[in-house]
């Protein structure tokens, strides 16, 4: 799958008519454990991608002082080209040796010193700027070796980009490392079925263990069924050799999970990739890949069975690559719900042991917790009927997995006499377009019709993540409540609507979905003014309890800034949001993610929004915090989603108490 929303996601909120809102010698030491615990080494501050910081300088008593202390501009919106309009600066910096490192949506690299926001050097990849690309991101740089390893070797930072290639920096100077791969580089689109550029890219950070460099890929799944294969990939870290290689569609014929591909399905579907984050466990030895949806999304009619392995979180053995266990979350995918969350890597308190546990979040709204050991729920799990295709050719799953704990974070029903508009005439047209589409709850099927798609593909949980206090033992995410339209499409109909350009539409998304009967086109719910059919809030902000599975509070995220003209009511209808968090030992959580211009701050036991702080553009990035010469910063990269239609920008922003 594509790493957000597929090819379209442009929110339009208008204004109505009446005025409503219609390996080198060593020359530099890495840093010591020490020093990392007031820094941010990795994506997701750990390898488990907790995003926890011990720092409290910044606390629920200090946070309301809490000052813009720099800004940098990186430039990337003043350049021009293809993809510039639907590029989304997503990054998260990371601080390794006195550096801040962190990409453009264009993968140039930059270090800045974290305390000033002084430029130290910049890499550019020279991406292509005149070709198109699936997706117009990148969401991190990795860092190796890791700052607990001891050995005395140069650091080095990788980036993987939208080109498909896997390129090794000196951190020291920004300079490629020649003896990686061919002078600093890989080409990733080697052995993977490449069909077509622009639609195989990575848009996120890869994985480091040990010596081992770890990438997945982001692919454009809804144009077909043989499209490039998911291949997760490991590399030297100091050659740039292949180590090892898995494929998340099992080609072996002695693999159980070839069962669950029925004919030669396993050899013809391509993606089931891993466009997020990849976690790993260093003391296990494990890394835990999240996977996407075979291709295509909506119909699986040349893939029927489960097709095991796909929108699952699969534990593979570091060293090799071998498969040690798997839990997937959709069975015979249909709504394109990929694991679009990196799996976290917790300790969970039950009685008086700690469980090493992954928490999974899931597009559904969905939270399963798991055994990072063996895979084995810590909470029931159960199998559930769910609605079945009408749909010729289709072979739908009888049930999907639930757990029994949490209870999901986002709506599985809409009923149409629970339409919302802003007005008499949008609760009519809300109401009257969802009594005409079939509208069984989660996992109705994509019709010829047209299905109500709840939650649709943007979530629930998409890649933002989640964060997590591990004194409280609370568990923070952040969730959209944004139904879609899904409608499949007969060949022949699609071939004629091509000729008569009537799917050049910009509220909607058509895919060709070649190889099958039917292309597919999907839109958000909305009414007319842009605002969604569903009662708000549509975006949201919530902390689980672990321990219990009890959810302890929820609170509306974001505002959308064309309804913030209605008044403060807005303030409680949240935003569909992109963007994780960071908590503190502060008692705080750091969250950006709505379509507003906002950074903002909540008490991580209530819920309470404590601080706002003002930004150039809206910021769909997970913020990070760190300490430099006994100042703690918070630091989030502000530069809008072009899918979105945000405020668009280019800037990372630095806040610090005065």
């Amino acid at each position: 799958m594509k790493p957000i929303i597929g090819h379209m996601f442009v929110l339009l909120f208008t204004l109505s008519a009446v005025g409503l809102l219609g390996v080198q010698a060593q020359k530099q030491k890495p840093s010591e454990s020490s020093q990392s615990a007031a820094g941010w080494p990795v994506y997701g501050r750990d390898a488990g991608g907790s995003r926890y910081s011990p720092l409290s300088q910044i606390n629920r008593d200090t946070v309301k002082h809490l000052k813009m202390a720099w800004s940098y501009r990186t430039g990337a919106s003043e350049l021009k080209g293809n993809p510039t309009r639907n590029a989304a600066f997503e990054a998260t910096p990371i601080l390794v040796d006195g550096k801040l490192i962190f990409p453009t949506p264009f993968n140039r690299v930059i270090a800045l010193n974290p305390q000033t926001g002084q430029e130290l050097w910049a890499y550019d990849p020279q991406i292509n700027l005149n070709q198109h690309y699936s997706e117009v991101t990148s969401r991190g740089v990795s860092a190796w070796p890791t700052v607990n390893d001891s050995r005395k070797l140069s650091r080095r930072i990788f980036v993987a980009t939208l080109d498909a290639r896997l390129i090794a920096l000196d951190a020291a100077t920004g300079k490629l490392c020649p003896d990686f791969g061919a002078n600093g580089q890989v080409d990733l689109t080697r052995d993977v079925r490449w069909v077509e550029r622009g639609n195989y890219q990575v848009t996120s950070p890869p994985a480091i263990i040990g010596d081992a460099v770890i990438v997945g890929s982001a692919i454009g799944d809804n144009r077909g069924v043989e499209l490039e294969r998911g291949v997760v990939r490991a590399y030297d870290a100091i050659t740039g050799k292949l180590r090892w290689s898995w494929d998340p569609i099992p080609a072996n014929s002695n693999d159980p999970a070839r069962q669950t591909w029925a004919g030669d399905s396993a050899s013809k579907t391509g993606a089931a990739n891993a466009w997020s984050i990849i976690s790993v466990d260093e003391t296990l030895g494990l890394v835990y890949v999240p996977t996407s949806s075979p291709s295509p999304d909506f119909y699986g009619g040349e893939r029927k069975g489960d097709n095991r392995y796909a929108n699952s979180v699969v534990a593979l053995r570091a060293t090799t690559g071998k498969l040690v266990w798997q839990f997937q979350v959709v069975h015979h995918d249909l709504w394109d719900y990929d694991v679009a969350s990196q799996p976290m890597l917790i300790n969970v308190k039950r009685g008086q042991r700690n469980v090493p546990a992954v928490a999974i979040g899931t597009k559904m709204g969905l939270l399963f917790l798991l055994d990072r050991r063996d895979g084995k729920p810590l909470f029931p799990v159960e199998e559930r009927p769910v609605p079945q295709t009408d749909v010729p050719g289709e072979q739908t799953s009888a049930t999907q997995p639930f757990p029994k704990l949490p209870r999901p974070l986002t709506p599985h029903q809409l009923k149409a006499e629970d339409a919302w508009g802003l007005t008499d005439q949008e609760r009519t047209y809300c109401r009257d377009k969802i009594a005409s589409l079939r509208n069984e709850g989660i996992y109705t099927p994509p019709s010829l019709k047209g299905t109500v798609a709840i939650p649709g593909n943007v979530g629930g949980m998409n890649w933002s993540g989640m964060s997590f206090d591990p004194v409280r033992q609370l568990l923070f995410v952040n969730t959209n409540n944004l139904p879609f339209e899904v409608k499949l499409i007969p060949r022949d109909d699609y071939l004629k609507l091509r000729e008569t350009g009537a799917t050049n539409r910009v509220k909607g998304e058509f895919g060709r979905q070649t190889g099958t009967p039917y292309a597919m086109y999907r839109e958000p719910l909305r009414a007319p003014s842009g605002a969604p059919c569903i009662a708000p809030p549509w975006g949201k902000l919530a902390a689980v309890d672990v321990v219990t599975g009890e959810i302890r509070w929820e609170a509306p995220l974001g505002r959308i800034p064309q309804l913030s003209l209605l008044g403060e009511k807005s303030a409680a209808w949240g935003s569909i949001n992109l963007g994780g968090a960071a908590v503190t030992a502060g008692n705080l959580l750091f969250i950006a993610a709505g379509m507003d211009d906002k950074l903002r701050a909540f008490d991580v036991e209530t819920g309470k929004l404590l601080w706002e702080g003002q930004l150039p553009a809206s910021a769909q990035a997970a913020p990070m915090t760190y300490e430099v010469n006994g100042k703690q910063f918070v630091i989030i990269c502000a530069g809008g989603h072009g899918k979105l239609g945000t405020k668009m920008g280019d800037s990372v922003v630095a806040f610090a108490l005065p």
